[in-house]
């Protein structure tokens, strides 16, 4: 799939392209901010990805879904939605597939 600025999601309020969410960010002057650890792991991952072969773009879309499902997770795991083992099981498949 080819991502471009007119690439529809699903946003909370519903279906919205890219550029309508942009946007809407730039609007409301919406600022993120990230914890300096998740930053450098995206960052470090992003750089494997490209050392790897992968473009730039699918190294970084690789990157945000690594961090995003771990993170997930380990949130889950925190909450006690899901054992020790689990989240074992779910980090290390993770690594698997970011390897394959």
């Amino acid at each position: 799939m080819k991502i471009t600025l007119e690439t529809k999601f699903v946003g909370s309020l519903g279906p919205i392209t890219l550029l309508e969410a942009v946007e809407q960010l730039r609007k409301h002057d919406l600022a993120c901010t990230v914890a300096a650890d998740t930053v450098e792991r995206k960052v470090s991952l992003f750089s494997d990805c490209v050392e790897r072969g992968f473009t730039p773009l699918r190294s970084e879309i690789m990157a945000a879904y690594y961090v995003a499902e771990r993170d997930a997770t380990t949130e889950a795991f925190d909450r006690g939605l899901i054992t020790r083992a689990e989240l074992e099981t779910k980090h290390a498949a993770l690594a698997r597939q970011l390897l394959t």
